[in-house]
């Protein structure tokens, strides 16, 4: 069983990733933030530095989903190599902040890794304003993440929001952050396991 957990900067993935990967005895899978050669130079030059952090997170997500499919585990991933292409290429590209021509080098290299790879069989979307995320964002308080502006987290969320409404990939649980606190709050949480389980028990 894989189950995947999407959503914008600052949307909870890690901590909801942590959560029930302790809930259900799973192995979690997280993203490639902390020891990211990319990150802190992409905040401080976006254009310089997109089309390497992008080739980055593209490339150690394609590892996460072989070591998924060779081992055979049941896991919870934080945040998918379809988020990379569909949201924060796009978004680089349309704000131009990643050229025409890495674009389209970007896309390619996506389509043939993507054509090896199953998708996720649940996919779980946290939904997110953006006055939820920039709060969460300081809260955290990692460093590199100060300067990100309000008007990306924005695009951002727009391009989530056309991303999920077209996916078709496989079963899709769509979450409201800005009402749930499953950091804090069992109820929350157990909602959310209730939620999952749901769709779960509709993949047999």
């Amino acid at each position: 069983m894989h189950i995947a957990i999407v959503g914008n900067i600052g949307a909870g993935k890690t901590t909801l990733t942590s959560l029930l990967a302790r809930h259900y005895g799973w192995e979690a899978l997280y993203e490639a933030v902390e020891n990211n050669p990319y990150l802190e130079d992409f905040y401080s030059d976006m254009k310089r530095w997109s089309f390497n952090l992008q080739i980055y997170f593209l490339n150690s997500r394609f590892q996460q989903i072989v070591e998924i499919q060779s081992l055979g585990k049941n896991v919870i991933q934080d945040r998918t190599i379809y988020e990379d292409a569909h949201i924060f290429a796009d978004n680089l590209h349309e704000m131009g902040l990643m050229t025409t021509r890495d674009h389209a080098n970007y896309k390619a290299i996506f389509a043939n890794i993507t054509s090896f790879i199953k998708a996720p069989d649940l996919l779980v979307y946290l939904r997110a304003s953006v006055p939820t995320l920039v709060n969460n964002i300081q809260r955290r308080g990692r460093e590199y993440e100060a300067g990100i502006r309000i008007d990306y987290l924005s695009k951002l969320n727009e391009k989530y929001e056309a991303w999920i409404r077209d996916y078709k990939l496989g079963k899709l649980l769509i979450l409201d952050k800005d009402k749930l606190d499953f950091t804090s709050n069992p109820e929350d949480l157990g909602t959310i396991i209730q939620s999952i389980e749901a769709e779960i028990n509709g993949l047999f």
